[in-house]
């Protein structure tokens, strides 16, 4: 399965996110190009530990989380369409520099390579294997490359 801890999963992925440009258009849902790029940083920057965050699973993540993650990285099947942003990575802006946030996620996706993140507990799923979190993170960029074509 493909994950973010490994070199070639991640090469394909700057790939994709290279060719996002203004014009790209969403397939599925409600996000334009800047607000998934922005999403995307957020949510990378969550996993990766890059600002200060508090890490805890909620209560239906508490009943439920388990069996959804294994569910989600126990194959290469892609994540589903239109699945809620958590309020926590939802981007109200409609514009900002596309350029600037195509850079940290390229520069984000670069860093696990190195991923050191040991307090980080998804907010569904809970605590992660580094086998799940890699494969999770690289399905998580992925669903939002395939979002917009790419």
């Amino acid at each position: 399965m493909k994950t973010l801890f490994v070199s070639a999963a991640r090469e394909e992925l700057k790939q994709r996110v290279i060719s996002l440009n203004e014009s790209s258009t969403p397939v599925w849902g409600k996000m334009n190009v800047f607000q998934m790029a922005k999403h995307c940083t957020i949510w990378n920057d969550w996993v990766l530990g890059n600002e200060e965050f508090i890490y805890k699973q909620d209560f239906l993540g508490k009943l439920f989380g388990k069996m959804a993650l294994k569910s989600n990285t126990k194959d290469d099947k892609p994540i589903s369409r239109n699945m809620p942003a958590g309020r926590s990575f939802t981007v109200k802006e409609k514009e900002g520099d596309l350029n600037a946030a195509i850079a940290a996620w390229i520069e984000q996706i670069n860093s696990f390579e190195k991923f050191s993140n040991s307090n980080f507990i998804h907010d569904f799923f809970g605590n992660m294997t580094d086998e799940q979190l890699g494969i999770f993170a690289y399905k998580h960029n992925d669903h939002h490359l395939r979002q917009f074509n790419v």
